[in-house]
């Protein structure tokens, strides 16, 4: 996969808006009941950008960045401001905040994971794209400053040694989106003022 580990401007993608997309399939039966069927497994996030250009900088900005992914051609990080942590916007991360594994006494990495949960279903969520220096790693609720580290372009926690069987295996972050422009064109308007601004630029979820 075409990717630059290069994060979009924090700046202009506070202002963006954007979530999480489902497709599911609904059938409305002669009798008016529906059948319903979840065309996809997970979730993938769509947003637009253009919300957070302010200044002709920022509009400077953007150009520069779609101009060196190539347009749609390279992914890129995205911080999502509304969901950006592996524990609620309100708190701070700790090592307990997700379960990320349980050790047998042979396996040696651990993906990253956040689980959302309401009404008693969840969903997990592969974290691929974790922030330097933000991962904290707790084994049996026990924090660990050492033997254990993350490759950050895949959010793949690896122990020196396997955690014994049975042992519970949390983490903590903050973690990017993997995007890439959804669009090969920049519709570009100058106003009398010479401000200007784009109409839409919108970003897409890459899922492996």
């Amino acid at each position: 996969m075409a990717f630059h580990e290069v994060r979009f401007p924090d700046n202009i993608s506070r202002g963006a808006r954007g979530g999480p997309e489902r497709r599911t399939q609904i059938v409305e039966l002669a009798s008016g009941d529906e059948e319903r069927n979840a065309s996809w497994a997970n979730s993938r996030r769509r947003y637009d950008v253009s919300y957070g250009i302010r200044r002709a900088d920022d509009l400077a900005a953007v150009v520069a960045f779609f101009e060196a992914r190539n347009g749609r051609l390279y992914g890129f990080r995205f911080k999502d401001w509304a969901d950006h942590r592996s524990c609620l916007p309100s708190r701070t991360s700790s090592p307990m905040d997700q379960q990320i594994g349980t050790g047998d006494g042979v396996t040696t990495t651990f993906q990253l994971v956040k689980r959302y949960a309401s009404g008693g279903q969840s969903w997990t969520r592969a974290i691929t794209k974790p922030v330097a220096g933000t991962v904290q790693i707790a084994l049996n609720g026990i924090a660990q400053g050492s033997g254990w580290s993350v490759e950050g372009k895949t959010g793949l926690v690896s122990f020196d040694t396997a955690p014994s069987a049975g042992i519970a295996i949390a983490a903590g972050f903050e973690f990017d989106v993997p995007v890439r422009f959804n669009s090969d064109t920049l519709d570009v308007t100058l106003d009398i003022e010479r401000l200007g601004s784009i109409t839409s630029i919108p970003l897409l979820e890459i899922r492996r």
